[in-house]
């Protein structure tokens, strides 16, 4: 037997264990470092100890007793060499424990005292017994994430034998470390594993020790090599060669009201030259709200139509999937390109239609929903596969529309700019275009802050607006009251804006509406029908309508820095000026306090992003958590961007100069970085 299983008492069932941590190979406990450690290296007089930090003491039990009052606890009564008196109270006990601290047990407890009733205490203690001339430990003790079932003395067994068994060989070459001044591999993992009694525990705890450094900068490599590998892979790949005909492409910039910006006449030249090439573009298209990527992606889609292929553009919510169909329609039918919709709640025979037109290749451009995606949805010729709002969708999901062509070329885009150390970390292996230039015209968006108890001026303010021939959004973020939450309501909201707003057309739109209830009443919105609007977030993105100067935002203390940035980016698209308005309902917590002051001192969305990663994480913010990516284990992007940029110039350099080195220092943690890259 090999790997884990040949490690002595390794069974079955602790397999599984050790799988729910990640642990599969003897490498993986090398790499399953520990969350923190305690000091068992000195025994502390009680005299000496203080409230709140942790120390070891040893001595006698000269009491024990189970009391029941006022509930249930195991009170034991430890004294030390010197007479000093600690009590030690266990409220989950079992009757192993009331043997093993009878009176005259000789023990080591280690724990944080805190003053109780009857002085200096320790709740729920490590404790062991001792006997005579039983050393003190020679290392500070690691406390290891685990799982139930499996204890911390288990682990550190499993790791001591991987230190004296496993590779722990050095992976890079000499020049690199000493460039660096980096300490060793195996020197780094000892270290971190079995940290001297004098190692300062501040450093180890915050990650701050040259031997977290080091092994935060091989994960980081390795990610690196591995993103760099795939952009190699996907180069020798063969994809078709859209190259530009300058005809309909021409005729739509021709035809638009507006010219292109700056900005986007660079990323649109980006991509048409990736288009041409005879291997699959994946470019990333970043650009803040309003900033003018639907054309873009128009243009690209025309450009695959006219060298003979289809194009497909999918978004994540209908209402900014028939967004852009709309959009598509009155830019591209003109030019005679034929354009298909297909969503989840299309009749049956309308979307067998769509199908066939798809299938055969008579519909030139297909817009819609995940729908897109699904398995009997067949494409004649997939030449450019377009996604709208990116991190919105699963790995998978992506993937799947990619594979409805011989590698089309994939055209990512989000209005959530990513902050730089995310993109060369998870989009390392794309090529990036920003459009970082807003369209003529946009106005600036003043945002305002407003205690919920303030609501009558925000309604009298929402009244002027209305009034003076302007329109107004009122978001809410639930559709249905929750007790929990205490949450106002759409419903509730729009009946409550009706009586308190004679005179004022006022619509509702939330998700649970059927398509063409939406669009009955975003069609009514966009035409000034209606006046006001109130919506849940499903108009966070894709809604375009000039007019609407004036954004309420309720309960924004619940909602995320990207929404609430999004859903401010659906005002300021006209002359006028534009005011979003965010209301929150006291007691703020702090995260919600850094929440509402980040987004009302900023309206850069890079800079909004940024500080959305510090808050949240990489998970968080790019929706890996429900993807299925992992995140890195060991590195921090915020607080290792300078190990970022060397890694990513190392990873340069290694497979320049020394591919050998590079594929040995990858395989030590191939199974990790290959699950890093997102596909």
């Amino acid at each position: 037997m090999t790997g884990l299983g040949a490690i002595k008492g390794v069974n079955k069932a602790l397999l599984g264990r050790l799988g729910k941590l990640g642990i599969f190979e003897p490498d993986d406990l090398l790499l399953h470092l520990p969350l923190r450690y305690v000091d068992e290296t000195r025994i502390t007089p009680i005299r000496d100890l203080r409230p709140g930090e942790a120390a070891q003491v040893e001595g006698e039990i000269i009491h024990a007793e189970t009391q029941y009052r006022p509930r249930k606890a195991l009170i034991c009564q430890l004294q030390d060499v010197d007479g000093g008196l600690l009590h030690l109270r266990f409220l989950h006990f079992y009757p192993s424990q009331v043997a093993a601290l009878k009176p005259g047990a000789h023990i080591r407890a280690f724990g944080e005292p805190r003053p109780g009733f009857f002085g200096m205490e320790m709740v729920h203690p490590q404790c062991r017994p001792v006997r005579e001339n039983v050393p003190l430990s020679e290392a500070l003790t690691p406390v290891y994430p685990t799982t139930a079932g499996l204890t911390q003395p288990s682990l550190r067994k499993l790791v001591d034998w991987a230190l004296h068994n496993a590779d722990i060989s050095e992976t890079l070459p000499a020049g690199i470390l000493e460039e660096l001044h980096l300490p060793g591999f195996a020197e780094s993992l000892k270290f971190l594993h079995r940290p001297p009694p004098d190692a300062r525990l501040d450093a180890l705890q915050e990650h701050a020790h040259a031997a977290w450094r080091r092994l935060a900068f091989d994960e980081l490599l390795a990610q690196q090599l591995s993103m760099r590998r795939h952009h190699a892979r996907r180069r020798t790949q063969g994809a078709p060669r859209l190259q530009a005909q300058h005809r309909l492409t021409s005729a739509l910039l021709e035809r638009l009201p507006f010219a292109l910006t700056g900005a986007q006449q660079k990323v649109w030249a980006e991509i048409s030259s990736d288009l041409a090439q005879p291997h699959p573009m994946q470019r990333l298209l970043q650009g803040d709200v309003g900033s003018g990527k639907t054309i873009v992606s128009a243009l690209a889609a025309v450009q695959a139509i006219e060298n003979g292929w289809q194009a497909a553009i999918m978004a994540p919510t209908e209402i900014l999937a028939e967004q852009h169909y709309r959009k598509m329609l009155d830019w591209l039918s003109p030019l005679g390109v034929s354009i298909a919709w297909l969503s989840g709640t299309q009749a049956r025979t309308a979307r067998s239609e769509v199908l066939a037109k798809v299938a055969s290749g008579e519909a030139q451009l297909a817009v819609g929903t995940h729908a897109l995606f699904q398995e009997q949805v067949q494409f004649a010729r997939l030449g450019l596969a377009v996604v709208d709002e990116q991190h919105r969708f699963g790995v998978h999901q992506r993937l799947a529309l990619r594979q409805k062509g011989t590698q089309p070329h994939q055209l990512m885009m989000s209005a959530t700019p990513i902050p730089r150390t995310l993109a060369m970390s998870y989009y390392a292996d794309l090529d990036v275009s920003v459009i970082d230039e807003l369209p003529p015209g946009r106005t600036p968006i003043a945002t305002k802050v407003v205690s919920e108890e303030r609501r009558e001026e925000v309604l009298g303010r929402v009244r002027d607006a209305c009034l003076q021939g302007r329109q107004a959004y009122w978001v809410c973020p639930l559709i249905e009251e929750s007790e929990a939450l205490q949450l106002k309501t759409a419903l509730e909201t729009f009946e409550q804006l009706t009586a308190a707003l004679p005179g004022i057309g006022i619509g509702l739109v939330h998700g649970r509406m059927k398509p063409a209830e939406k669009q009955a009443v975003m069609q009514a919105f966009g035409a000034n029908e209606i006046q006001l609007l109130v919506a849940t977030t499903v108009i966070e993105v894709g809604v375009d309508v000039p007019n609407a100067s004036l954004m309420v935002i309720e309960h924004a203390e619940r909602m995320g820095l990207s929404q609430l940035h999004q859903l401010r980016g659906r005002v300021g698209r006209g002359s006028a000026q534009s005011v979003c308005i965010l209301l929150y309902a006291a007691p703020l917590s702090q995260t919600a306090r850094a929440r509402l002051k980040i987004i009302y001192e900023n309206t850069d969305g890079f800079e909004i992003a940024r500080a959305d990663l510090a808050l949240r994480g990489p998970g968080e913010f790019l929706g890996i958590r429900q993807s299925g990516v992992p995140l890195l284990k060991i590195a921090d992007l915020e607080r290792d961007a300078d190990l970022l940029d060397l890694a990513r110039n190392i990873a340069e350099r290694l497979l320049r100069d020394d591919p050998p080195a590079a594929e040995v220092h990858l395989k030590r943690w191939l199974r990790r970085a290959e699950e890093y890259v997102k596909v």
